[in-house]
């Protein structure tokens, strides 16, 4: 029997011919990311295995995305221990306030990530990179921290699920509303420990950023990672911003899958989740029906910070006004997101509809700060999750969203359709 994509990744990272769902391999890393929350605990294990200096110094990504500019001594003190490991080994890839962005959008920008890897990083949404044909995955800080001193990782290897995404979504269908839909189908558990391999004629109307918000969230349906075959668009883009070669590997035809699903993108509508699970969706029209008011949005993070992002939700707010009360905070992605916005005007139109534009971090969207939620506060963001307390107080509420129904819902004041605006 063939093997899936991922799979034939790994065979080659693995140095061997052939691999079957199931069997346990260790295999080289291409990268081995951290951010500001995780490195601290790699580094103290690494301290543990006295090791001296990592496998490749341009082979690890430190980014400090979480706390970042710090919020509190505690977040500092992290942040202190990143440079100061990074200083000392001479880490390439170190991206300090002012040089970085969320991580899962710094990536793919600075050419880090492309097709043919092996990426682990010790965040969850580091699947990620699947968009561009890699195989990435989040693992524990101490995978982390072996990872760095060896350049190697063990892993299970995964069995797969096969979408098959046809024909051409409907307009405002985005990337968000697609995964969105597939969560609510199969559940947070519906492809646990299993490479979520999208295919079929509907690849070609997304775009790389739909593609980039599709794998980031393959973690929320349990997947091990989510991965997307390398095309033209994906050539592009990875040209564009790298000068590595990629490697392309194809599922091959006799590949063995747990599951197909096909998904007809031409049917789908805006699609929001309720809280507290991502499953819990429910499509646009349902949503508007239930007459939500909100205190809150917030348009940004590693799964919807990117420019495509930023301009479906100007287009929506362009000369009009959030509602009365409504708290509207926008976060680009990178410093190189965030200058390219200021250039198309993009931050004006935020700032003029009454809302507020951060330096890139994930702040709000882990509780962590610039947006947190108070007792019984709902919000409608772009972010991946919308656990209890995620974003603040218990009683608080996440409705996870597409930048476009995000923009329309903070003019609106209630979840609202982008149609309605």
């Amino acid at each position: 029997m063939g093997m899936t994509m991922t799979q034939k990744i790994l065979a080659a990272h693995a140095g061997v011919d052939k691999l079957e769902a199931g069997q346990l391999i260790e295999v080289n890393l291409d990268l081995v990311l951290g951010n500001d929350i995780t490195s601290p605990v790699a580094i103290h294990e690494m301290e543990k295995m006295k090791v001296e200096g990592v496998f490749n110094k341009d082979k690890i990504a430190l980014v400090p995305d979480h706390f970042v500019p710090n919020k509190d001594i505690k977040s500092a003190e992290h942040c202190k221990c990143v440079r100061e490991f990074a200083r000392k080994n001479e880490i390439t890839n170190y991206f300090e306030v002012g040089q970085m962005g969320i991580e899962h959008a710094l990536l793919p920008e600075k050419g880090l990530t492309i097709a043919g890897d092996v990426i682990i990083g010790a965040d969850s949404h580091t699947c990620t990179y699947g968009a561009v044909g890699a195989f990435s995955t989040g693992v524990g800080s101490t995978d982390m921290a072996a990872g760095m001193a060896t350049g190697k990782a063990w892993f299970k290897v995964p069995g797969a699920i096969k979408f098959v995404l046809k024909n051409k979504p409907a307009k405002w269908i985005s990337g968000k509303d697609i995964i969105l839909h597939i969560i609510g189908m199969i559940g947070v558990d519906g492809a646990l420990y299993k490479s979520m391999e999208f295919t079929g004629d509907g690849i070609q109307y997304l775009t790389m950023d739909d593609r980039f918000t599709i794998a980031n969230m393959a973690i929320e349906a349990g997947g091990k990672n989510g991965i997307f075959p390398v095309d033209d668009l994906c050539m592009q883009y990875i040209k564009e911003h790298s000068n590595r070669t990629p490697v392309v590997y194809e599922a091959d035809a006799d590949a063995v899958y747990d599951e197909i699903i096909e998904i007809d993108l031409s049917t789908l509508k805006p699609t929001v989740a309720y809280p507290h699970l991502p499953e819990n969706t429910k499509t646009i029209d349902e949503a508007v029906a239930d007459d939500l008011v909100i205190d809150q949005v917030v348009i940004g993070s590693c799964t919807n910070g990117r420019m495509d992002d930023l301009r479906i939700a100007a287009k929506i707010l362009e000369g009009k006004t959030v509602a009365k009360g409504m708290r509207l905070i926008v976060i680009p992605g990178t410093q190189q997101i965030y200058l390219d916005a200021i250039k198309e005007g993009l931050v004006q139109t935020f700032i003029n509809a009454g809302g507020v534009v951060s330096t890139p971090t994930c702040g709000p969207c882990l509780g962590g700060y610039m947006g947190i939620l108070a007792e019984n506060e709902r919000c409608v963001s772009t972010t991946n999750r919308n656990f209890v307390g995620r974003m603040g107080h218990i009683t608080s509420e996440i409705y996870l969203a597409s930048p476009a129904v995000a923009a329309a819902s903070a003019i609106v004041g209630k979840i609202a359709s982008p149609e309605q605006v």
